[in-house]
């Protein structure tokens, strides 16, 4: 599906059933990475912010991701994701730091739609079902980013701390660029989400599942907003030319009142 901008909400709401993203939300996965390095201990925390981001012309609702290896910072992101009017979510984007021993060493990988041959693709479809043709989920050529998901069933349960969840989505996740590079599948539970991802193939073997769902205050979103904020600054200084391409991030959803 081409990538249309007069195809999306004026807003960045999102409500897809199988990926909603509320603002104050906040979800951690914890497990593993087996490596030819040996066996890192991983923690993943996915939060949605108030904040509202215009990329490639659509106004998009910005994630703040953190990917902790072994209990210290590897990554700090920003990604960028808006809905069509008929519910399709899709990814425009991603800012994300990288960190080695706790310090900042740069972000390489930083792609935004319309910028050097990047295009925006589908996360999750609007109503997906099995047996349909794999979905770019986007394309970076200039940093080889090339996701792709493919919906291979309902009906699935998955147990993680959480909760055991029933009639589970499972869509495989690849990206041919780097056949190598990590071959998954991704598990999501109806108003809820991404509940637990386990590898396939190749060479890096993620196994994560939903440990933490939290609801945040309104200083706990308010500092949340502030933080993204920061990040969005700074990548204004670290990518001028891809990243400064775009319009700072605003406050979209206040902080709600206790």
């Amino acid at each position: 599906m081409n990538f249309v901008p007069a195809d999306f909400q004026d807003s960045p709401r999102i409500d897809n059933e199988w990926i909603p993203l509320e603002p104050g939300m906040e979800y951690t996965l914890e497990g593993t990475v087996t490596s030819a390095d040996g066996v890192q201990d991983r923690v993943v925390v996915h939060t949605v912010t108030g904040l509202r981001k215009i990329v490639n012309g659509v106004a998009t609702r910005v994630l703040w991701d953190r990917d902790y290896a072994d209990a210290q910072l590897a990554e700090s992101e920003l990604a960028f994701f808006a809905q069509t009017g008929e519910g399709a979510v899709w990814l425009l984007g991603e800012y994300p730091e990288e960190y080695e021993n706790g310090e900042f060493v740069g972000a390489p990988s930083t792609f935004i739609s319309g910028v050097d041959g990047a295009v925006a693709g589908i996360v999750m479809p609007a109503a997906p079902q099995a047996d349909t043709p794999a979905h770019v989920q986007a394309h970076a050529p200039s940093v080889g980013f090339l996701d792709c998901g493919t919906v291979l069933r309902h009906g699935e349960q998955a147990c993680t701390p959480v909760d055991c969840f029933e009639n589970v989505l499972v869509i495989e996740e690849t990206n041919p660029l780097d056949p190598d590079g990590g071959h998954q599948h991704k598990f999501y539970s109806a108003g809820l989400g991404n509940i637990q991802v386990t590898a396939v193939g190749g060479a890096d073997q993620e196994e994560l599942r939903l440990v933490k769902i939290r609801r945040l205050d309104a200083p706990q979103l308010g500092a949340v907003n502030a933080e993204a904020l920061t990040l969005d600054r700074r990548a204004f200084e670290v990518s001028p030319d891809v990243y400064g391409t775009t319009s700072r991030a605003v406050i979209d959803t206040p902080a709600p009142r206790d």
